[in-house]
């Protein structure tokens, strides 16, 4: 009896964020770990068909390095990277196009109708969904101390977001999974970073949430303890005094740029736990770093 009312407690701690969040977008830009795990790509998928059939609107934006990078190492191409990005040729482009929008993209879409949901794969192609451009990068010449373009090819950025094909879906009753490549204003196709493009999906839909799923429990403070909130105000400051750092920074800049065009709140938080998003936004505490404007 005491195992059935803590599931019913559990239930009742859910029903205010049911209420509140019912026909409500969140954003999940799904990758890492949880890809890759056999048992969380299944949970994921149960996850985000339940958030749909109980009245949430789940859009899916997903990476794919590792498998682009498998697929390109049994090519004999060799990958570069250069501050983070992928230098990606035109041959390069071909493969991440393939793996990212065919390989990765419809297993997503399979794992979740397995679980009867109903998935529906695109690309930025599709509807002019993610107009971009190439992405310029400079880095400082050791030698002059003056910065200098580094060409990395056929990177982009988010350019603008066409949103009426996500609309359509949603109100369909369908559940839209994304492969982060973009088309230029000249038909180019472009690579674009998934957290980028998951960040400009949800400010131009709006999105309650934008939840980006990661490798390590949030953001820490420097004594290793997660902080379970952070005011968008106070990010550079944490930045200046190195709190944070590295490949944190990007992601922190992302929902702060999400927030700053409509998305209520952003969250980084651990895929590698199971049910993880399911835990963000149904419970009391959360278990990852929630950004937004707490002031």
């Amino acid at each position: 009896m005491e195992e059935l009312i803590k599931k019913a407690n559990i239930l009742m701690e859910a029903l205010p964020y049911l209420q509140r969040f019912a026909n409500r977008t969140i954003v999940i830009k799904y990758g890492g770990h949880a890809m890759v795990d056999e048992r969380l790509k299944r949970e994921f998928a149960r996850d985000v068909v339940l958030l749909k059939y109980i009245g949430l609107n789940p859009v899916i934006v997903h990476g794919g390095g590792p498998q682009i990078g498998e697929v390109l190492k049994a090519m004999g191409k060799e990958s570069r990277f250069v501050q983070g990005m992928r230098v990606t040729d035109q041959a390069t482009m071909d493969v991440v196009e393939m793996v990212l929008g065919g390989k990765v993209n419809k297993e997503i879409v399979a794992n979740i109708n397995q679980h009867d949901g109903r998935a529906v794969g695109l690309s930025g192609k599709d509807g002019r969904l993610i107009v971009a451009r190439k992405m310029e990068m400079t880095a400082l010449n050791p030698d002059t101390l003056t910065p200098e373009i580094i060409d990395v090819g056929l990177v982009g950025e988010v350019e603008q977001i066409h949103p009426e094909i996500i609309r359509t879906l949603e109100d369909s009753g369908f559940i839209p999974v994304i492969a982060p490549v973009g088309v230029g204003l000249g038909g180019e196709t472009y690579n674009i970073n998934a957290d980028l493009v998951a960040g400009r999906i949800a400010g131009a839909l709006k999105a309650e949430k934008l939840i980006l799923l990661t490798d390590v429990e949030g953001v820490k403070d420097k004594d290793g303890r997660l902080i379970s909130t952070i005011d968008t105000q106070r990010v550079p400051d944490l930045i200046n005094d190195g709190t944070i750092f590295g490949g944190m920074i990007p992601k922190l800049n992302c929902c702060i740029d999400a927030i700053s065009e409509g998305v209520h709140t952003a969250h980084i938080i651990d895929g590698r736990v199971e049910h993880a998003c399911l835990l963000e936004i149904f419970t009391d505490r959360g278990i990852g770093t929630a950004v937004g404007r707490f002031a």
